[in-house]
């Protein structure tokens, strides 16, 4: 991704001096565990730490895949260089480039997967801080756009709040998917390296061993992750469009926090947009756009193809960065949010108590009146509301087939705002516990 929507941490993961240094471990403790068994020399296994504290040299690398046309051999090369060719000489024994390539590439997402993690539960206490602070603030109720019903500020957060929970645990049941690790050789078979090897090995690096590897690790768990990713950017863009909703001129219910010299438009001095929400709306798209490219790497020829491997070389970083940077985003977004609580309440009340209408549908129905009359009594006197600003309340009132029903003081108690929010306790307890 571009350095603009990029966090260093996870661009770190991503490096070329991270990946090879993992490389390097992989080999490393590779050799030990061959030492232990007597297939190499201890002497051998304990020159290859010489390079534990040097800088690997990527131009040098690159130089020699130049020639090689291999990564993993342009790499050991180099190796060879740094430790000497003798000591060299047992390195990568028994091995496949996939046992270097694969475990480093689960390594990595395992990384990126632990920043994830903790870049959700930033968001979630924000999520938590801001539903607490609006439980009790009353807001429209929207579907399909319209005005519904009302319910609060807090409850719109709590929701995202659950959604994100719900992410999280997606993100650690794929983080626990992902960490494997396989040193098994040509086509998994262990034929030339003993699976103690690869027990060590992952062991070392904080992965459990892939029960049955081909030649590389099985892909199903790859798409599982990218999958889990998408899904939580689905989630920011959820959040994303409610904000982008509620700072609608027509609407100004809450809006992005708005600095000292931030410009809003090169053209119209007064825009204050919805930037960021927007920027994450599109950010979201590129994390989703990962998903299908991975489910498609399941599929692979035999023991192994490498048409899985160009993807992955964009996807791993792209995503996982892209992911970073936009719940960082979301996080001081959701913090820095200003509401405006008397916005709401003026919306709210901007077609003169017709929100109110199923509580006056379900009372005609208490006092024997059919569904059907009752749904055409109400209607009939919401329209006028609707299409002539009447008074809801006072229109139910002059009808007299209502008031046949329902005195005045039973039509007034159906406008109470605190009957919608009478069960908000019961459901921050579900969400927060």
């Amino acid at each position: 991704m571009i350095p603009r929507y990029s966090r260093p941490d996870m661009v770190a993961i991503w490096s070329p001096e991270t990946k090879f240094r993992i490389w390097y471990e992989i080999e490393a403790h590779a050799c030990d565990a061959m030492a232990d068994l007597g297939v190499i020399p201890a002497d051998s296994a304990a020159a290859v730490w010489k390079a534990k504290d040097v800088e690997f040299d990527v131009a040098r690398i690159d130089e020699i895949e130049a020639v090689t046309k291999h990564d993993v051999i342009a790499f050991l090369t180099h190796l060879a260089e740094i430790i000497g060719n003798e000591e060299a000489r047992f390195v990568h024994q028994g091995m496949t480039s996939s046992d270097v390539l694969d475990t480093t590439f689960n390594i990595q997402l395992t990384r990126a997967a632990d920043i994830l993690i903790a870049d959700m539960e930033g968001l979630l206490a924000a999520l938590k801080r801001r539903a607490y602070e609006h439980k009790d603030t009353i807001r429209i109720g929207r579907s399909h756009g319209i005005h519904a019903e009302p319910t609060t500020m807090g409850l719109t957060f709590a929701r995202f709040y659950a959604e994100m929970d719900r992410n999280l645990t997606r993100l650690r049941t794929a983080r626990a998917e992902i960490a494997t690790g396989a040193i098994s050789g040509a086509v998994g078979t262990f034929a030339n390296i003993d699976p103690a090897v690869e027990a060590h090995v992952c062991e070392k690096l904080g992965l459990e061993p892939e029960p049955i590897s081909t030649q590389v690790i099985p892909r199903d768990r790859h798409a599982a992750f990218f999958a889990a990713l998408g899904v939580i950017a689905s989630s920011v863009e959820n959040i994303a469009i409610e904000i982008r909703h509620m700072q609608r001129t027509e609407v100004l219910e809450a809006e992005e926090f708005f600095s000292k010299g931030q410009k809003g438009s090169s053209a119209m001095p007064h825009k204050r947009n919805p930037v960021l929400t927007e920027n994450l709306t599109g950010l979201a798209r590129l994390v989703r756009m990962a998903v299908v490219p991975a489910m498609e790497n399941v599929a692979l020829w035999h023991e192994r193809d490498i048409s899985h491997s160009s993807v992955e070389r964009n996807i791993g970083p792209d995503a996982t960065i892209t992911l970073d940077f936009a719940l960082a985003r979301l996080t001081s977004v959701v913090d820095k949010l200003v509401v405006y609580p008397d916005n709401m309440m003026a919306n709210l009340n901007k077609f003169k108590g017709l929100v109110h209408s199923q509580r006056v549908l379900l009372a005609l129905t208490q006092k024997g009146v059919s569904r059907e009359d009752a749904y055409r009594l109400v209607q009939r006197n919401a329209m006028k509301v609707w299409e002539d600003g009447a008074d809801f309340m006072a229109e139910l009132k002059a009808d007299p087939e209502v008031t046949a029903a329902l005195s005045d003081a039973e039509i007034e108690e159906k406008f109470d705002l605190g009957y919608h929010t009478k069960n908000v306790d019961t459901i921050f307890a579900r969400v927060f516990g």
